[in-house]
């Protein structure tokens, strides 16, 4: 199938992602390099791939578009978001663009852009980018005057500055950690950080699990956040008898945790476990979340003498929220973690050596530091459906409920709070999903019947509602 040149439709709300041949090609790569020149006219730009493998021919498409405008191009090579996002802001660059399309299918690929200082691209920017791309007029640099490329290792700066949320003095319990990269791009970084540990003789031993980068994903799509995705990290732990597992999706911006019994932890749960440790360093410190789960959080940050602030869903809005309140941390249950000293930007690689550090200060397993707030807020996990008409749903379960709540905010989809349980119910920003979060204090059968009751009335009226 051509491409319509006329219109792009690989532009989504926050970042491109598209079908390879339908959507993505080298041509359009080239034109959205030329784009992003022309409308921001920086100086030099960060450039990174991740293991996909159209990835590393879509970046030199983007370098060229770049370079042909005048631009300076660093292309630190094989690399996970969250290098680009250092790169811009360690070395003060004018922006950054990560060749990555993450968790989505093998077919696909995608890009990720900031500007300066690791900022992210909004919406408005994004789009006139993407008209920029489609009308194509961009008048390329005269020879003389066309960018420098270079390659930069970020390597030991990067893990330099990883290494400093924790402080080694405290790892003093020995611990055993599964890693499993998923044959993204997060080994390299793995690899680097390991070795410091072991100069630094830290007590730390690491398996890893599918360590390699490989474009063909023999194990499949990284994305623990789906059940099917986790038996591997899971048995993993058990047969080696582990202190704990990590697993990351694709380009590692996200980090998902397993106790010492292979069970997964929720999201919700770490946010919660790394608002506890930043407030004990910084008291009184502003912490991020957002409003899918909340009640856990604001308990803990409460607790601790914090200050708790609700932002929306998606990490434009948190990093915004990050920087208007100055917040130390900001968490998100689907495992997106924002730190103030990252330039408000998420990391995968930060959470894990924060809770090792956490595992060895407390002296306790995981599964005992989550134990307790699990039982007091129990979740039903992220609950997706396809369907066909997301927002009469919405509606429905709205007016079902609306006699009886206590509070009723729309600010981010429909979050409904009633005595002892609430829920989260919103649409998703790229597919036709909606997404439900219940939750309840203190009570796992209370929000087992209010999940069950509101997955009743997805599917009345609507004879299409598929598992999603």
């Amino acid at each position: 199938m051509s491409i319509n040149k006329a219109q792009l439709h690989c532009f989504k709300a926050y970042d491109i992602r598209g079908k390879l041949g339908e959507e993505l090609n080298e041509d359009i790569a080239y034109r959205i390099g030329r784009a992003y020149a022309q409308y921001f006219r920086p100086h030099q730009v960060a450039i990174g791939s991740d293991v996909r493998l159209t990835s590393e021919s879509l970046k030199k498409a983007v370098t060229q578009g770049l370079l042909d405008c005048g631009v300076n191009v660093i292309d630190i090579g094989l690399s996970g978001t969250e290098e680009i996002y250092f790169t811009t802001f360690y070395y003060q660059l004018d922006g950054g663009i990560e060749i990555t399309a993450s968790h989505n299918p093998i077919d696909y690929n995608g890009m990720k852009l900031v500007s300066q200082h690791a900022k992210p691209i909004d919406s408005q920017q994004l789009l006139a980018i993407k008209r920029l791309a489609e009308a194509n007029d961009v008048m390329p640099a005269l020879p003389e005057k066309k960018g420098q490329y270079k390659q930069l290792n970020i390597i030991h700066d990067y893990v330099t500055h990883l290494l400093n949320y924790i402080n080694f003095q405290n790892i003093k319990r020995p611990l055993k950690l599964v890693i499993n990269s998923g044959n993204g791009a997060a080994g390299h970084v793995i690899d680097a950080i390991e070795k410091q540990f072991k100069l630094a003789n830290l007590p730390i031993e690491i398996i890893k699990v599918h360590h390699e980068p490989n474009g063909h994903f023999p194990h499949g799509i990284p994305n623990p956040l789906l059940p099917e995705c986790r038996d591997d990290t899971r048995q993993a732990v058990i047969e080696h008898k582990a202190d704990m597992g990590i697993a990351f999706d694709g380009d590692f911006d996200r980090c998902f945790f397993f106790d010492e019994q292979g069970n997964f932890i929720e999201g919700y749960y770490i946010v919660g476990l790394l608002a506890e440790s930043f407030l004990l360093k910084y008291p009184g410190a502003n912490i991020i979340h957002d409003p899918r789960l909340i009640w856990n959080t604001i308990d803990i940050v409460k607790k601790q003498g914090g200050q708790a602030i609700q932002s929306k869903t998606g990490h434009a809005f948190i990093k915004q929220s990050m920087r208007e309140h100055d917040a130390v941390y900001g968490g998100e249950m689907s495992a997106h973690h924002y730190f103030k000293e990252f330039a408000y930007c998420d990391s995968g690689m930060i959470p894990w050596l924060l809770v090792t550090e956490l595992l060895c200060l407390k002296g306790l397993p995981l599964s005992q530091l989550v134990k307790e707030r699990i039982h007091a807020y129990p979740v039903s996990g992220e609950i997706n459906r396809m369907v066909t008409n997301p927002q009469q749903i919405i509606n429905r379960v709205k007016q079902h409920f609306l006699s009886h709540a206590i509070t009723v905010d729309m600010t981010d989809g429909l979050s409904m709070h009633f005595d002892h349980w609430r829920f989260n119910l919103r649409l998703s920003n790229t597919e036709p999903l909606i997404r439900l979060n219940v939750e309840a204090i203190a009570d796992k059968d209370l929000m087992q019947d209010k999940t069950a009751l509101l997955l009743s009335l997805f599917e009345e009226k609507n004879g299409n509602v598929e598992q999603g």
